[in-house]
């Protein structure tokens, strides 16, 4: 069936394209050509529109170092320890486990993909992080040295807009979406 993601501009390396779609069947990028074309050669694909422009995403190399030395409090402990994420001795006095250590990381991921970031490379020293960044798609190594969107590829990219990230998506999964 596939999803039809269609931006007001799609930007792929140095090119912008203003009527231009991205087609997507599970993991990958099956087409890259006019909406009007795809959608008439897939008339059951869901269309996905989007404000903004469409970019293959962004990818860190500095995210690892964060995730590992930083906690990112869970809702439910908000009154406690406040919506913004710890570092340095605030972080020191939490007890920290592997399993909070892994509910930290995958906060973190969420922060990051509503930055329109989708990968993220470099070696991690705590496993159970490792295994979350893993788990969510978003690890790559080595890095991508530039990353472009072709038929065939991963289908990993981001929708911005004027107020930011709009939306993401990971190996053709919608990953954040701005409400």
């Amino acid at each position: 069936m596939g999803t039809l993601h269609v931006p007001d501009l799609l930007i792929n390396g140095c090119f912008e394209f203003e009527d231009c779609a991205v087609l997507v069947e599970g993991p990958v990028i099956a087409g890259l050509d006019s909406y009007e074309t795809l959608a008439a050669a897939h008339p059951g694909a869901r269309v996905r529109r989007w404000p903004g422009y469409l970019v293959p995403g962004l990818c860190e190399h500095g995210e690892v170092e964060r995730l590992e030395r930083t906690y990112y409090p869970d809702p439910r402990e908000a009154e406690e320890l406040g919506t913004e994420p710890l570092t340095g001795a605030a972080l020191a006095a939490l007890d920290m486990n592997e399993a909070r250590w892994g509910a930290s990381a995958r906060r973190g991921l969420q922060r990051l993909m509503a930055q329109g970031i989708v990968e993220i490379c470099g070696e991690f020293t705590r496993p159970v992080i490792r295994d979350a960044v893993l788990r969510s798609g978003m690890y790559s190594q080595p890095p991508h040295e530039r990353r472009a969107l072709r038929v065939g590829g991963e289908a990993r990219f981001a929708v911005f807009d004027d107020d930011g990230c709009v939306a993401a998506v990971i190996g053709g999964r919608l990953v954040y979406r701005r409400r």
